[in-house]
Parts: structure tokens; sequence; C-alpha cells
């Protein structure tokens, strides 16, 4: 069957922050909190669904997003404008299976129309060569490494020119055609804020 794409809605998080927290050392642990903020706050918090059941998700926030990761403040200390990618998850029982192909495709249309940079980092210490490669194949490259100051994790910071930016840019700046695919995933003008944590 295909693999489906969507928003997440709130009533998943608790499945969510589960499959984070089942997924390893490969990804940081997440807790309820930081995982609503990240619901009130990503600009991307998306789902994959293959055969009627949740196979992963993927959250990702632009330059301003005041998102407080170490990694992502290593890449705005660096960079003016990017689209950062915090975490992407895929179910153990879905891996291999095109999952992580189907969300970075997505990601990155959504991404290559709002700014000219992708980045994302994979742990050093974790057999991350697999994650390497894959990100290799999608034409990440290193552009240094960082050691998260947070749990002393090293990570092998990665960024990916995207091509289609300039050129949209040069035709439409910030007004980009009145077309339902073109859209922010999230509309978070409408979505209840975060409070307290």
């Amino acid at each position: 069957m295909s693999i489906v794409i969507r928003d997440v809605r709130e009533h998943e998080l608790d499945s969510i922050l589960a499959l984070n927290n089942a997924a390893g050392p490969v990804i940081l642990p997440l807790d309820a909190a930081r995982l609503r903020r990240f619901f009130h706050t990503a600009e991307y918090f998306r789902v994959a669904e293959r055969d009627g059941l949740m196979a992963g998700f993927l959250v990702g926030f632009g330059p301003d997003s005041g998102h407080d990761s170490s990694n992502f403040r290593w890449f705005r200390e660096r960079h003016e404008r990017f689209f950062y990618i915090d975490r992407i998850v895929v179910a153990s029982r879905r891996r291999g299976g095109g999952v992580g192909r189907a969300f970075y495709a997505d990601v990155q249309s959504y991404a290559e129309l709002r700014y000219p940079l992708l980045a994302c980092e994979v742990f050093i210490e974790h057999d991350s060569d697999p994650a390497r490669v894959f990100h290799g194949s999608f034409g990440f490259q290193e552009i240094g490494q960082h050691v998260m100051p947070e749990n002393a994790v090293r990570a092998s910071m990665l960024m990916k020119e995207l091509c289609s930016y300039a050129w949209v840019r040069e035709h439409y700046g910030d007004a980009l055609p009145n077309a339902s695919w073109l859209t922010r995933p999230r509309d978070l003008s409408q979505a209840p804020r975060a409070t307290g944590t």
C-alpha cells in the first residue's frame, strides 16, 4: 500500500512520544511537555501512515522559530536562512520500506519554496553509517561537527542547498500562488499557543 504523509493530529501525541522514545540512542528522548511544545511551534510536524497505521514522524523548524536545540543554534550562528529537520523517526517495522525517503521528499518540497538550505544532523557515536549514507544519497554534506553541551553527543552537521529556492524567490518572492499543495503544512496562527512549558 502507499505511504500517506499528513499533518499531525493532537490526539496522536502519545503515540508519537512512544515511537520517539523507542527509537534508541540515535534519537534524543522526549518528554510530553517538549513534544507538546513541538506541536505548538514546529513549522512542519507531519506523520506517515502505511496500511492505516502510523509509520513515523518528522519535525522541522524555520530559522526564526526560537527553537531551543543546541544543534539548531549551531546552524543559526552560521546561516541566516535555512530549514532545520529536528528529528525523523520511522517505526522499526517500517525501516527500509521507503518511509524515510517519502518524508525527505515531502519536507524538501515544502522547504525549497521558502528556504535556500536544508539542515539536519546525524549522531556519530551510534553506528551512524546507514544514516550518513541515507543523507548523502539525498545530497547532504557534512559542514562541521558539534558536541552537544547538554549530553556530550557528537553530531555530524549536515546541509543541502535547495536548488529551486532561487528561482521561486526570483519569480514569486513571498507571494506563492494560491494552490493547496503550496500552503504551509501547519497554520500555526490557528493553533493554540503553548503555555508555561
